[in-house]
């Protein structure tokens, strides 16, 4: 029977998790796996909620337990994998069904299935929040023909997390902006980590603290101006215990990160659109250096380890406010390069919207966004750093940020988002910059002209040029 509300195809993590979410808000779904036994085990264990779900085993019965217009939720692997399923499904459909590749799909892809579509409906939707958010409510912005994304907006706001009775799902614009909103927040993501990473190698390095003493801090900031959902997760994996040998968990784990390719994503996109980036493109980096483990090894038998005690020249409250200061920076950066995409692509992405989306459900929802959804709101085309209430916390903690940077480096500590950050700060606050010794250098090896600061014109050259 065709009776379904909507169907989902990819039983993974987040696959199941959000199938799971959707049968609990009272709609009905298909869904299809491609290993058969995965359908039949996730429709075995939904316990109470598999009167909701209809679990199919080709893809003829999945598609005909659809309601029509049918639509189809892809939570496959980003890639050659969409398109596969893509071109499996599609004969099987009419022309008004549709298709969501809500995976983490770069949206140069979205931006193509979306015009190889056609007239057939496509969105693309990033979600994001992990699996406990795909479980209980994550957040989501979509991506496609606004009439496409109004089909099936009751249900997607319905299935979002909520902030203060609002859902954390919207509409961002044509074609790949949401897979492209979602990239952003996933480079935003890598920043915040790592940004919290350096502060604790602080801690644990440069002051000595114990994990539990770790923890502590993380928590006592997590009720102050740094509370997110990353500052309480790290509270609680600093106190973590392994079951196996009883010592502390980040005693054991492997210093080195994995990723995804989103962050990736982001800090090769952004070089495209001339949007400076540091802070995340320093996170990248960061864990590309932490996966060459054995180079680190070999580093420090080669050149001795860095000297690292702090000796008492920081103490918490200087950590607290740079990071802060790094947070509020990290952010800027984020939301700067989402409005040249808007300019490039001409989306109208709305920036708002964007903060308001990613207030809960998601992995960097954190207190600043509501701050920062209002000084969008205001000024939707000035830069966060420059706004009222964004400035003055800049003006209150770059001090710090400073302080802790300079004697991070001087103790022989790595702080590559920090660092990165405040050299965005200063960079942004100085009105007369060095880059005319790059333009008169420019000019001499290639004769690319160069602008005057006291005429009009752009082709002006040096005296070599005769």
């Amino acid at each position: 029977m065709s009776n379904c509300d909507i169907g989902l195809l990819g039983l993974g993590t987040m696959g199941a998790a959000l199938a799971l979410n959707i049968a609990d808000n009272g709609f009905d779904i298909a869904v299809f796996n491609r290993t058969t036994q995965v359908t039949r085990d996730f429709a075995a264990q939904a316990g109470s909620l598999a009167v909701r779900i209809t679990p199919t085993e080709d893809l003829e019965s999945f598609v005909a337990a659809l309601k029509t217009p049918r639509a189809i939720i892809l939570m496959v692997p980003a890639g050659a994998v969409v398109d596969k399923q893509i071109a499996a499904l599609r004969p099987l459909l009419d022309d008004d069904d549709m298709i969501i590749d809500a995976g983490n799909a770069n949206f140069h892809d979205t931006n193509r299935r979306a015009k190889e579509a056609g007239d057939k409906p496509f969105l693309g939707i990033g979600v994001s929040g992990g699996e406990d958010g795909a479980r209980h409510g994550p957040s989501i912005m979509g991506g496609g023909p606004k009439e496409a994304w109004d089909r099936v907006a009751p249900i997607l706001t319905k299935i979002a997390a909520e902030h203060e009775g609002t859902p954390c799902a919207t509409w961002m614009g044509a074609e790949g902006a949401g897979h492209f909103v979602k990239a952003v927040h996933n480079g935003i993501e890598y920043a915040d980590m790592q940004m919290i990473a350096e502060v604790y190698g602080l801690m644990r390095d440069g002051m000595a603290m114990s994990y539990p003493e770790i923890s502590e801090v993380f928590a006592r900031w997590n009720d102050g101006a740094l509370s997110s959902y990353l500052i309480e997760i790290s509270a609680k994996v600093a106190a973590a215990t392994d079951t196996g040998t009883g010592k502390p968990l980040l005693s054991v784990i492997m210093d080195a990160a994995g990723q995804k390719g989103t962050g990736r994503w982001t800090a090769v996109e952004a070089q495209h659109l001339a949007a400076p980036v540091p802070a995340i493109e320093a996170a990248v980096g960061a864990r590309n250096v932490s996966a060459r483990k054995d180079l680190r090894v070999e580093g420090e038998k080669r050149f001795g380890a860095a000297p690292k005690a702090l000796d008492g020249a920081l103490d918490l409250d200087q950590l607290e406010s740079a990071l802060i200061a790094g947070k509020v920076l990290c952010y800027a950066q984020g939301f700067h390069m989402i409005a040249r995409a808007s300019d490039d692509f001409g989306w109208a992405l709305p920036l708002p919207e964007v903060a308001r989306v990613w207030r809960a459900g998601c992995i960097i929802r954190s207190v600043m966004l509501d701050d920062m959804a209002t000084a969008l709101t205001e000024a939707p085309d000035q830069n966060l750093m420059m706004s009222d209430h964004f400035s003055t916390l800049l003006a209150d903690n770059h001090m710090a940020l400073r302080q802790v940077v300079a004697q991070a480096a001087l103790h022989g500590l790595a702080v590559p988002a920090l660092s990165s950050g405040l050299a965005y700060f200063d960079a942004m606050r100085t009105a007369r910059g060095t880059a005319d010794m790059i333009q008169g250098q420019r000019d001499y090896f290639g004769r690319h002209g160069f602008e005057r600061m006291d005429r009009d014109g752009t082709d002006f050259h040096g005296p070599w040029a005769d």
